[in-house]
């Protein structure tokens, strides 16, 4: 397999070179050029054809929101950028995502550059075939009408891709939702800007998760990072858990974690499988099905990233495979006291 070739976009050279020392040792990557701002890179990605980019969010002439509107408008290629882990840095990361980048990683300081970009490699090789959503906004789903909660708890795992996906997902939620947890995988201060992002654009209530938070309709928590996982604390009623423990499957927060907990009320869970690398959720979604909960996974067609519902569909977790745009109408129906019934095989799985 031939590697992948990557252009470096950034204004700062010791960034550049410290991003270049980190890829150029992987046999999967090729650094075919570095470039210090975007008018720079115009023309190397005319003359070097890179398959993949990493791209500075603020840089001089140019900021690099401006830039990847123009790159997914003209010449689409998959793009993963480097932000500072600021306010300001982190929500226009997050535009970055919404814009069409695959993914976003945090910027070091330049003093804290040692163990920078530990897992760039392996985020560029999945990037560089990631599924690019079409050019422009994608069309808003009303949030549902009718809705009558049965008592059921949705819970959702999602990296990758899954700032667009989630988007999509719960802006068909009505104002009196199912309680919703959700592990993203994403820095700590990038989590705080998205709940803020998502709170300005769905109908419920939209806040990071705090120890002790009711799972009650209207109600949806993102898991907050740092250390902590997120997963259901037992009780009545059900309460969100804060739980202070080491990386799991490399991440925190872990949709492992999170679904683990709530094995012993699987009955009353409906899980849901988002867009994103790797495996993390795959294994333990197999025992909320085993023991009652129906799985939902994000379908290969609408995924930037197939990895994440991919293993939980090999493993046999899967109830169904569902579009992006359909999901919220999929999941109303399994928590609402009217809704219809979803089938419990998916074509090939066990």
């Amino acid at each position: 397999m031939k590697p992948k070739r990557v252009l470096i976009v950034d204004d700062s050279q010791t960034i550049r070179q410290v991003i270049r020392s980190k890829l150029e040792s992987d046999p999967r990557l090729l650094v075919v050029g570095e470039a210090g701002d975007p008018f720079e890179a115009r023309e190397k990605i005319k003359t070097l054809s890179p398959d993949v980019l990493t791209l500075d969010v603020e840089m001089p002439r140019m900021n690099g929101l401006e830039f990847l509107e123009k790159i997914m408008r003209l010449r689409p290629m998959p793009v993963v950028m480097v932000s500072t882990e600021t306010f300001k840095g982190s929500a226009a990361a997050l535009e970055a995502l919404a814009l069409g980048a695959v993914e976003c990683i945090g910027k070091p300081r330049l003093d804290r550059v040692t163990d920078a970009f530990d897992h760039l490699a392996d985020l560029l090789v999945v990037a560089a075939d990631a599924r690019l959503r079409s050019p422009g906004p994608r069309a808003r789903i009303s949030p549902a009408t009718g809705f009558d909660w049965n008592g059921r708890v949705v819970l959702v795992g999602s990296s990758t891709g899954g700032v667009d996906a989630l988007e999509t997902f719960l802006s068909g939620y009505p104002e009196n939702c199912p309680p919703t947890l959700i592990a993203q995988h994403m820095p700590e201060s990038f989590l705080a800007s998205f709940a803020r992002r998502l709170e300005s654009r769905i109908a419920p209530r939209m806040a990071l998760a705090t120890q002790n938070a009711p799972l009650e309709a209207g109600r949806v928590y993102l898991a907050p990072g740092g250390n902590f996982h997120l997963g259901v604390r037992l009780g009545e009623p059900l309460t969100c858990a804060l739980i202070d423990s080491e990386k799991r499957n490399g991440h925190r927060p872990s949709v492992d974690v999170l679904f683990d907990s709530a094995v012993p009320v699987a009955g009353r869970v409906v899980a849901v499988m988002l867009t994103g690398m790797g495996r993390d959720g795959a294994e333990a979604m197999v025992g909320l099905r085993r023991a009652g909960a129906h799985c939902l996974a994000q379908d290969e067609a609408t995924s930037v990233v197939f990895g994440m519902p991919r293993a939980a569909i090999e493993f046999g977790a899967v109830d169904q495979a569902t579009p992006i745009g359909e999901m919220a109408r999929s999941v109303l129906d399994l928590c609402s006291k009217t809704g219809g019934a979803v089938a419990r095989s998916v074509g090939g799985m066990k």
